[in-house]
């Protein structure tokens, strides 16, 4: 492996789930948080935690795809982009949910830890980004939501 891509996963390891200087990642935002916690939305027009944690997983999925040039359809989820949730309020779903989020992230990273060095400045199918850009991005994307979600957790009513 390059060290730019030993540059990239370190960033993509802690915007997700390594300890890093900046504060909580996106794994750590959602630690200890309930279905009904995650459930719960600000506003019925607004999206859930919940939400935030499949439209992640579905992202870490577009990047994984378009990197290793891999077909639509796969994500285990019908649709794309933002998913309704819950469908079935449990802690059981819930949890579900997470570990798409994790398999999605690890399919992800070990794609980006194979990926040739010398592909990282093509554009490919089906995005307007380098390849570099996507990798980069996605670290950037769990931050985002990593704050989202520490906000909207600061605004949950007592539930759970």
């Amino acid at each position: 492996m390059s060290a730019d891509l030993d540059h990239l996963l370190a960033i993509i390891d802690q915007a997700y789930n390594r300890r890093a200087w900046h504060g909580t990642n996106l794994r750590g935002s959602l630690r200890g948080l309930s279905a009904e916690q995650a459930a719960w939305r600000p506003d019925p027009k607004r999206h859930n935690i919940w939400e935030i944690v499949v439209h992640a997983a579905y992202w870490k999925y577009t990047v994984r795809r378009r990197l290793l040039q891999e077909s639509r359809g796969s994500f285990p989820i019908k649709g794309s982009n933002w998913f309704q949730r819950p469908e079935i309020s449990s802690e059981r779903a819930w949890r579900a949910d997470l570990a798409l989020l994790d398999d999605m992230h690890r399919s992800m990273r070990n794609a980006i830890a194979g990926f040739p060095i010398r592909k990282l400045d093509a554009i490919p199918r089906g995005s307007k980004s380098s390849n570099f850009v996507l990798i980069s991005g996605i670290a950037a994307h769990d931050l985002y939501h990593a704050g989202q979600i520490q906000l909207l957790k600061r605004m949950l009513p007592n539930v759970g």
